[in-house]
């Protein structure tokens, strides 16, 4: 059975008709003090208050500074769409997240029938927890032999980078080669890090944004959390020829699309930022993406947005692109 047509603006976005009266009385009086307000309408303040309070609850009514503030009703529909349309994105990000789960529920369950193969064998690895990773991952490395691949994407802080910074050392010391890539927020939140690093002789590239902690050992080892993220355990250690192969291939392509970095002045680093940001805007990613990416506020990405457009007189995102490109900047 179809709803009634809603009587009104405020009942459209389910305020209760109390409210709706007190918000018409409020209206026109908008940007006054409370104390004020509640006198015009023959009200004490903590009565204005409690009646001002499901409005406020809804975004529709704000106290700065003593004064209230009411949004109009254009604005409050303009408010309720913008808001909905987040949560249906949100409610679709989450409905994609949990269709790319469904295969992982049938999977399991699937197993060969008998005749269907001939040999059965285990996977080559084991999924751990416990113990010291520091110490693990140095027997680990030490035991094995060559190259090691990286993708860095938490921070690590001393003592813990003292040790790695030193097993790395030592481990490039024997000729072998240390690769790590890291997110671009890397060069603002832990510049140490990556100077001390790149001083010991690691080869170092940046990205947006890692999803992942990985180290891979040669190509006999790789280590990954178990689910993929950034925890210490439990943790995957697979030795399985075909996934190390896959997973250093994975890690050669995100290698060669990300940008070298070197030790840098303010100026490169301000280069750098700039290039992740076009290179965003170019994938078509929204400022709260970027955001993220970077580690970074919203605000901050619209200073530089705004900042790099006017460096390029450009009027929009496209001609500021264009223009990017013209000079080589992407």
């Amino acid at each position: 059975m179809p709803l009634p047509p809603p009587e009104s603006v405020l009942s459209a976005l389910g305020v209760p008709r109390p409210a709706e009266r007190c918000y018409q009385s409020v209206l026109s009086q908008s940007g006054r003090e409370l104390v004020s307000i509640a006198a015009t309408l023959l009200q004490t303040e903590q009565e204005l208050l409690a009646d001002l309070q499901p409005l406020i609850d809804r975004g529709l009514v704000e106290l700065r500074d003593s004064r209230v503030f009411v949004v109009t009703p254009a604005e409050a529909v303009l408010q309720a769409v913008e808001e909905t349309s987040r949560a249906a994105a949100a409610a679709h990000r989450r409905l994609e997240a949990i269709s790319g789960a469904i295969p992982h529920l049938t999977a399991t369950n699937v197993r060969p029938h008998p005749g269907e193969v001939v040999d059965h064998g285990a996977v080559d690895g084991e999924i751990s927890s416990g113990g010291n990773p520091v110490q693990l991952l140095t027997s680990l490395i030490r035991e094995s032999s060559g190259d090691l691949l990286w993708f860095r994407a938490e921070h690590f802080e001393a003592p813990r980078e003292d040790a790695m910074l030193h097993l790395i050392g030592e481990a490039m010391a024997k000729g072998r080669r240390s690769r790590a890539i890291y997110p671009v927020r890397a060069v603002t939140d832990m510049p140490d890090t990556l100077s001390r690093r790149a001083a010991a002789g690691e080869e170092i590239r940046l990205v947006p944004d890692l999803p992942t902690r990985m180290l891979i050992i040669g190509t006999t080892h790789v280590i990954l959390p178990e689910p993929l993220g950034f925890m210490d355990e439990p943790r995957s250690l697979v030795r399985q020829t075909g996934w190390v192969q896959a997973l250093t291939l994975w890690f050669e392509s995100v290698w060669d699309q990300a940008m070298p970095y070197a030790q840098q002045s303010r100026h490169e680093v301000r280069a750098d930022m700039r290039t992740f940001l076009l290179q965003q805007l170019a994938s078509g990613a929204q400022d709260e993406q970027i955001a993220r990416r970077l580690g970074v506020s919203l605000r901050t990405v619209r200073r530089r947005v705004a900042d790099m457009m006017s460096e390029l007189g450009a009027e929009s995102r496209f001609q500021a692109g264009v223009e990017a490109a013209r000079r080589g900047w992407l």
